[in-house]
């Protein structure tokens, strides 16, 4: 196996657009999502949102299928199947729930190809109701203000990175878009890859604090240039470890 862990962001990374926002506007509750808005942290908010489609007769199997039908990037399933099939460590790093990710990925048929889901916990309560918590407590003493106060993915990657090291894998790729991904990208260190969706929140973060990123840059605006890149990056890699086995020999 390859010694190359790829952490992909979830949301606007493997699916097109953010998932609390599909499953709230196909289920038709925006006006009530809009006005509690302003009134409580996003991920509290999605909590409560559950709530009222309970209330008003949405069940857990409605969410599921919403879910089913979300439009994915073009070329995502197969670039993750290739990086898989070359022996990478794929996980999630998330701000979405662990219902709408697994969901998802399961019925994308790529759900295995993941050896770690890291995202907001969900569950189905005894009423039928999904309930959905931080990943983090609120005070999870961050200094970087683009972290949410439900997750710092910077404390995932470094708690990754620590597992890693133990591992004996080398090197990482992160790929994301939005602003919670500006944190982890400032923990990649010298020898990994940082994948910014082009014009997305993140790639203006980093280009506008290169000199604080350590690891390589490489952005991507749409679902081919993430796979060229992508499968590009970790099969330079696999052939730079083979070329250093085989000086070692």
């Amino acid at each position: 196996m390859a010694g190359i862990v790829v952490v992909f962001d979830f949301d606007k990374t493997i699916i097109d657009l953010d998932s609390d926002n599909w499953v709230i506007d196909e289920l038709g509750a925006v006006d009530l999502f809009n006005r509690l808005l302003p009134t409580m942290p996003w991920n509290s908010l999605m909590d409560r949102m559950m709530k009222e489609l309970h209330e008003q007769g949405k069940t857990i199997e409605d969410i599921e299928q919403v879910l089913k039908r979300v439009p994915v990037i073009p070329r995502v399933v197969p670039a993750i199947k290739a990086a898989y099939a070359l022996g990478c460590d794929l996980r999630i790093v998330s701000d979405a729930n662990v219902l709408y990710i697994e969901t998802i990925l399961k019925h994308l048929g790529i759900h295995d190809c993941f050896t770690e889901i890291n995202t907001n916990p969900g569950y189905v309560d005894e009423q039928g109701k999904l309930r959905i918590l931080p990943h983090h407590d609120f005070h999870h003493g961050c200094s970087y203000n683009t972290c949410p106060p439900n997750m710092c993915k910077g404390l995932v990657i470094e708690r990754i990175q620590a597992s890693l090291a133990k591992e004996g894998k080398k090197r990482m790729i992160y790929l994301g878009d939005g602003a919670g991904d500006f944190c982890p990208s400032l923990k990649m260190k010298e020898q990994d890859f940082v994948m910014p969706r082009k014009d997305f929140p993140v790639w203006k973060l980093i280009n506008e604090n290169r000199h604080l990123i350590r690891a390589r840059i490489h952005g991507w605006s749409d679902g081919e240039e993430q796979q060229h890149i992508l499968l590009n990056i970790i099969k330079a890699i696999i052939i730079e470890e083979n070329q250093f086995l085989s000086d070692s020999d």
